[in-house]
């Protein structure tokens, strides 16, 4: 898979990294980075190899500043240029948070605007006590998307989104553990570890019960309650396939189930 302009992205077994790499802009986001989302994820989606996705900055950090305001006065100069900014933006954000195989934040450092949203946008968030989190609009008079600010809900209620967001004040590492905003705070030592501890963990899973998780906690947390056809298409799913049979044998057999194992070696068809 080719790089994108700004983002790396590298391969171990299942886990792939996308690294957001422009070190002398603090890992900035440019446009061209948020259409590179757009056309990474869904690549990575249809890679029947792929796990689990991580996506960090520049090891040591920072994780990123937020969006290259560099580019403000020429691609968001007019209106039309604006909206299509804010369009590349809403696309690169919603093919992370639509991605249907698990994704982790590893962040190093801090965390700003567009840099909190990419990590909102993954499942699972993991920081360094170095770390420092804010989203900025209100610093430059543009109203926050409203998926963006769905999103932010979904993770840390109502109440510290309009915190966060009217007041566009920083937050450290452990009030952002106390909110929600992430799951696990560790030393700067130990946070890289940890995260790629973690990925292997999801990446060892079943990934008919990982990607049916994600999608019935994404409809539960937008009040989407009924078992209605596609969520009996995932039960049915579940049921009749080869991870579940592998799961049921590990059981019984008292062994570790090879899930990835199971994945690999999956029937032709």
């Amino acid at each position: 898979m080719d790089d994108v302009e700004g983002l790396v992205v590298t391969r171990d077994g299942g886990v792939v990294t996308i690294r957001m790499d422009r070190p002398g802009k603090h890992n900035a986001i440019s446009y061209a980075m948020w259409q590179g989302f757009g056309r990474l994820m869904p690549e990575l989606a249809e890679d029947d190899d792929v796990d689990v996705v991580v996506l960090r900055g520049t090891p040591g950090g920072p994780f990123s500043a937020g969006a290259d305001v560099a580019e403000f006065p020429t691609l968001r100069a007019e209106p039309e240029g604006a909206r299509a900014y804010s369009d590349a933006v809403k696309a690169g954000e919603g093919a992370l948070i639509r991605f249907p195989k698990p994704t982790i934040a590893l962040v190093q450092g801090f965390a700003i605007g567009g840099g909190t949203q990419v990590a909102v946008s993954c499942d699972l968030r993991v920081c360094d006590t170095t770390s420092r989190f804010g989203v900025t609009p209100a610093k430059l008079g543009i109203v926050y998307a409203l998926e963006s600010t769905a999103r932010l809900v979904e993770t840390v209620g109502a109440a510290w989104a309009r915190w966060i967001l009217l007041t566009g004040d920083l937050l450290d590492a452990e009030q952002a553990l106390h909110i929600g905003l992430v799951h696990e705070v560790l030393a700067p030592e130990a946070v890289e570890e940890r995260a790629y501890a973690l990925a292997a963990t999801l990446s060892s899973r079943a990934r008919i019960s990982l990607t049916g998780g994600k999608e019935l906690v994404s409809r539960a947390a937008h009040g989407r309650l009924d078992e209605d056809a596609e969520v009996q298409a995932l039960y049915e799913q579940s049921w009749t396939s080869g991870e579940y049979a592998e799961g049921v044998n590990a059981f019984l057999q008292k062994r570790r189930p090879d899930f990835r194992g199971r994945r690999r070696h999956r029937p032709e068809r």
